[in-house]
C-alpha cells in the first residue's frame, strides 16, 4: 500500500490530508500516478491536474517520468496559492 500525503489547499479540496491505496499496476511513474488519482472519488479531476500540483517522491520534487512504487513516500502539493 502506498501512503499519499496531500498539503495546503488540497486538504480542503479533497477532504483528507492522506490516504493509503494499492496502486494500480498501470501506475509506474508520477505522470501515471496523477492520471490514476484523478479517476478516484471526489473532485480530484480538477484539483489534481498536472499544471496545478507538484509531486514529491521521498521528499524530493519529482519529474513526471520519475518511477514510483508502493515503497516510496508520495506527497502532492499545489503549485501556487492552491
Amino acid at each position: 500500500m502506498a501512503k499519499i500525503l496531500y498539503f495546503a489547499s488540497l486538504v480542503d479540496k479533497l477532504g483528507t490530508s492522506s490516504e493509503e491505496a494499492a496502486l494500480s499496476a498501470d501506475v509506474v511513474d508520477v505522470r501515471t500516478l496523477l492520471a490514476w488519482l484523478r479517476t478516484r472519488k471526489g473532485n480530484r479531476e480538477i484539483a489534481l491536474t498536472d499544471d496545478k500540483v507538484r509531486v514529491t517522491v521521498n521528499r524530493q520534487f519529482a519529474a513526471p517520468e520519475t518511477r514510483i512504487d508502493d515503497s516510496v513516500e508520495i506527497a502532492v502539493v499545489p503549485t501556487g496559492a492552491g
